[in-house]
């Protein structure tokens, strides 16, 4: 059973201190490029739907990482506040990524909080 679609901070670090986490910084390019949470794979929430959907070898061609898969656990989206997160979160759900998740604390909390 995949976990309640909102993560908090010190679920977070739990799930990244134990590598079971795979986070998406769905923020532009220039947002992620100023900084981002380490491990995360940036694609902007505007490209999400076509990148989820796309064969696994065109998504690791484009991307440098491995798709996702439906079943996956614990795929967190997080943007600088919260809002492109949440959407990016839905999004990914209503594609059938059960464990699709939001950090809604989002960058800004990170880096409030670790940074």
């Amino acid at each position: 059973m995949a976990g309640a679609p909102t993560v908090s901070l010190p679920e977070l670090r739990s799930l990244l201190a134990s590598g079971r986490a795979r986070l998406f910084d769905v923020r532009s390019r220039e947002e992620a490029a100023a900084g981002t949470i380490p491990g995360a794979l940036n694609i902007p929430v505007s490209e999400l739907e076509s990148a989820l959907q796309m064969e696994p070898a065109a998504f690791q061609a484009l991307y440098s990482a491995e798709k996702p898969k439906l079943e996956d656990e614990h795929l967190i989206f997080f943007c600088q506040m919260g809002k492109r997160g949440l959407q990016a979160m839905q999004l990914a759900r209503s594609l059938g990524y059960t464990g699709a998740r939001n950090y809604a604390g989002a960058y800004r909390e990170w880096l409030e909080k670790e940074g």
